[in-house]
């Protein structure tokens, strides 16, 4: 990949600065347990609107027995959550959506280009390209083990109504709001 197509150079990130571990990325993102897929941020930049954080990819992992037994790869839709969160971080730490929870809204344009394996780490950088506040927020997003392109797309997220699912969860729940 051309050095004019990354959103940085991975050769140039700064492992030892970490800005959010994980009990910070949980201020602002409600995956827990398993579905809980960055170990830190590393890079903010919100002027121009990049993210870059990593997932340290081990044998504990949820999948790693059954996907697939005596290889096991990451599966790809583990790291497209992984990109999410990492957006969804961002965009919530710095208010940018609006929304108190944001979630999937598409994905474009998406490859994946080398595996993950247990004993990697997955370096996620997001770039957005797009912000419509309460509407959507669209980004670039590129995945690498080591200086190997191992996944990019575009990804979009939406604002979830938070209080409308939690109505519907707990009907008759006094505490949600039943209008």
């Amino acid at each position: 990949m051309a050095a004019r197509d990354l959103i940085l150079d991975p050769r140039q990130l700064d492992f030892t600065h970490v800005i959010a571990d994980q009990e910070e990325i949980r201020n602002y993102n409600p995956q827990r347990f398993e579905m809980e897929q960055l170990t830190a941020i590393i890079y903010e930049d919100l002027e121009r609107h990049i993210c870059v954080g990593y997932k340290d990819i081990t044998f504990d992992e949820f999948w790693v027995r059954g996907h697939m037994p005596d290889m096991p790869l990451m599966p790809g839709v583990v790291m497209l959550e992984a990109a999410a969160q990492m957006c969804s971080y961002f965009s919530q730490k710095h208010d940018l959506l609006g929304a108190d929870m944001v979630g999937f809204g598409g994905l474009e344009d998406v490859r994946f280009r080398d595996p993950v394996i247990p004993g990697d780490r997955l370096v996620l950088m997001c770039q957005m390209t797009k912000l419509r506040r309460n509407r959507i927020v669209v980004t670039k997003f590129q995945g690498f083990v080591r200086e190997s392109l191992a996944v990019e797309g575009v990804l979009k997220g939406i604002p979830i109504p938070v209080d409308l699912v939690n109505s519907q969860l707990n009907p008759g729940d006094p505490g949600t709001n039943n209008t």
